[in-house]
């Protein structure tokens, strides 16, 4: 008989609370793909709100795309996207009530937005020989994790 291995975390002695994590992530852009991203339009339609969409899918999937993360309800999100001299920055804020956090939630949803961000301005990015040189998805952190805070006064 094959050993018995837990795949998901046992979490059910954990108390249910407020719980939000918020993560952000940088596209580096060429000249003109920035001022492309700049505008907010591409060939393929409004950029920033077809990055706020797939970042959305991604965290309500996070558990179809990484194994080991929970179901969970996801109460809020906050998506931020802001065209800068050299890219573009994405910073996803995702909260929930439930017994484990919601930090791979949010680094799914700031993958997702940039990925999505190449995709829209790949065209614009490619050089003669059809590569990326400028183009990178860097800086992807988590910035602040909250976990059981009170209400607002």
């Amino acid at each position: 008989m094959e050993k018995r291995v837990n795949t998901i975390v046992d979490i059910s002695a954990k108390e249910i609370v407020k719980r939000t994590s918020i993560a952000s992530g940088m596209l580096i852009l060429s000249e003109e793909g920035c001022a492309v991203a700049k505008n907010g339009r591409t060939k393929k339609g409004d950029l920033f709100e077809a990055m706020r969409i797939s970042a959305t899918l991604a965290i309500k999937e996070t558990p179809r795309i990484i194994p080991h993360c929970h179901l969970i309800p996801i109460t809020n999100t906050i998506i931020s996207i802001e065209a800068q001299s050299n890219g573009i920055y994405v910073e996803v804020e995702v909260s929930t009530l439930a017994s484990t956090g919601v930090e791979m939630e949010a680094l799914c949803g700031v993958n997702a937005a940039l990925l999505c961000a190449w995709d829209m301005l790949k065209m614009y990015e490619k050089n003669e020989g059809g590569q990326y040189p400028w183009t990178r998805i860097e800086s992807i952190s988590i910035l602040e994790k909250r976990k059981g805070f009170p209400a607002k006064d």
